[in-house]
């Protein structure tokens, strides 16, 4: 699964093709197997993946100063290779899963 994410993350096109494809699905199956309406869908997924892209972003960075890396001008803490791409494909994931999880628990929480 690493290797696939790393690929995918090569590309621009690649990666925003998965991230489109990966939530289109899960989108889909919220709205068919929960009942949940399309609009609900959209805005639920929407709103999990911004949380948990901030949940995503701190994993795996070095810093610049870390790496001995420090570009002049920079702040020393700066990521020196964020792999933003290879993120937000891993946060598609993340948030398809959750996504299910809640359209799935929250009905019976009685909410």
């Amino acid at each position: 699964m690493v290797r696939f994410v790393k690929s995918v993350a090569a590309s621009f096109w690649a990666t925003a093709a998965v991230v489109i494809v990966v939530s289109a699905i899960a989108i889909a199956i919220a709205v068919q197997a929960f009942g949940l309406r399309a609009t609900g869908g959209i805005g639920l997924y929407f709103v999990i993946w911004w949380i948990a892209l901030f949940a995503v972003l701190p994993f795996g960075v070095r810093g610049q100063h870390e790496t001995g890396e420090v570009v002049r001008g920079s702040e020393p803490g700066a990521p020196s290779y964020p792999a933003l791409r290879e993120k937000a494909v891993w946060n598609t994931f993340l948030s398809s899963v959750i996504l299910l999880l809640v359209a799935g628990l929250l009905p019976l929480s009685g909410l």
